[in-house]
């Protein structure tokens, strides 16, 4: 489970990188700094994501271990 999710983080990882780049390619200067922004914004939302599907992943893995 926890290879899955490291899995999991490392291809949504690699593909915001990729957005990222493309955005940055073909963004206009003076938007580059609204596109920087919002890229933050998914970032950190993308984050606190991964990090509650963790903490959850460790929850399950700790009560099947109880079992």
């Amino acid at each position: 489970m926890k290879k899955l999710l490291t899995l999991l983080f490392a291809a949504s990882m690699l593909l915001g990188v990729a957005v990222a780049q493309e955005a940055g390619s073909t963004a206009a200067p003076a938007s580059n700094q609204k596109m920087s922004k919002a890229e933050k914004k998914a970032a950190k939302k993308e984050k606190k994501a991964n990090k509650k599907a963790a903490k959850k992943a460790k929850k399950e893995a700790k009560t099947s271990s109880q079992k």
